[in-house]
């Protein structure tokens, strides 16, 4: 494995650093000695980061429990951790929020010491954001596949500072059928953990029409061990799509409730759910491409 690398992306604004799995693109608005010496410290956080989490890689891999927390030496490890003990009663490991807590963790190196405008850090479509007073960012979101329009305004005083996506066609495995949930919430790292269990719940468990695998035949060192993850799915009807969503809505609504998100947006099959106020904004060709990929 080639060791940590850094380059701009074709456009001149954008920064790529690549290590391993970890695949990040990074952006900044401000004044330009701002921006510089953000991309600096970016790029001097991003050397050691894969590191330090490969270190502690066999506790990550194991359920956060409600009422015990680990005290992991990283600070993204620890990020990881924080993320998912608000959500153990159910099954997660805090490598529910890997990328999130990654992105969290180099936007917060970004900003240490820094007055910019707006920043993002996009680890493959998980987010971490920063937004000045009375700046907005307009996020694109994927597997939507129903007409709806694909971007979601955030204004500063949202809150929202973490946007995920997760789903069964994503690069990460998961437990349920949905093609696709995006989650607002205060961090990365939370929006990471909370959009795998919504994920998870949008389901139709033991239908015939959905193919399942233990986790540790397609990835020996998976987390998820022999828990059956989704590989594809069938022809469902429309009353199947519409009680597979309303699981995974009741979960977001609880994460809602509780002030875990902002706002979750589930999709499956050409049909959505929305949990939330998310400002769902039709692309405006001539508005300038700002924004972050979840």
């Amino acid at each position: 494995m080639n060791g940590p690398q850094a380059h701009w992306l074709a456009d001149g604004r954008r920064l790529h650093l690549n290590h391993g799995p970890i695949d990040l693109i990074v952006e900044a608005s401000g004044e330009p000695g701002e921006r510089r010496a953000a991309y600096e410290q970016a790029v001097a956080r991003f050397q050691t980061i894969l590191i330090e989490v490969v270190e502690e890689l066999p506790e990550l891999r194991l359920p956060a429990f409600f009422l015990a927390p680990r005290d992991f030496a990283g600070p993204t490890a620890r990020r990881m951790e924080a993320a998912v003990m608000p959500l153990a009663e159910c099954f997660i490991t805090p490598m529910a929020a890997v990328a999130g807590s990654v992105a969290d963790e180099i936007l917060s190196a970004m900003l240490a010491g820094r007055q910019l405008d707006r920043a993002y850090v996009n680890n493959g479509g998980d987010c971490a954001l920063h937004l000045g007073i009375g700046q907005t960012m307009t996020v694109a979101i994927a597997g939507t596949g129903n007409g709806m329009a694909d971007r979601v305004a955030i204004r500063s005083e949202d809150g929202v500072r973490g946007v995920a996506t997760s789903g069964w066609r994503g690069r990460s495995f998961s437990l349920g059928i949905a093609d696709a949930v995006t989650v607002l919430a205060p961090t990365g790292a939370e929006a990471d953990a909370a959009a795998t269990l919504i994920a998870n719940a949008v389901d139709l468990p033991g239908h015939p029409a959905i193919a399942r695998a233990a986790a540790r035949d397609l990835a020996p060192d998976s987390d998820l061990g022999e828990m059956l993850v989704t590989q594809s799915v069938g022809l469902l009807d429309a009353a199947e799509i519409a009680r597979a969503l309303d699981n995974g809505l009741a979960v977001a609504e609880d994460f809602r409730r509780r002030g875990l998100v902002a706002a979750s947006a589930l999709f499956l099959a050409g049909e959505a759910r929305i949990s939330g106020s998310v400002t769902l904004a039709a692309p405006n060709e001539h508005a300038q491409e700002e924004f972050a990929d979840a």
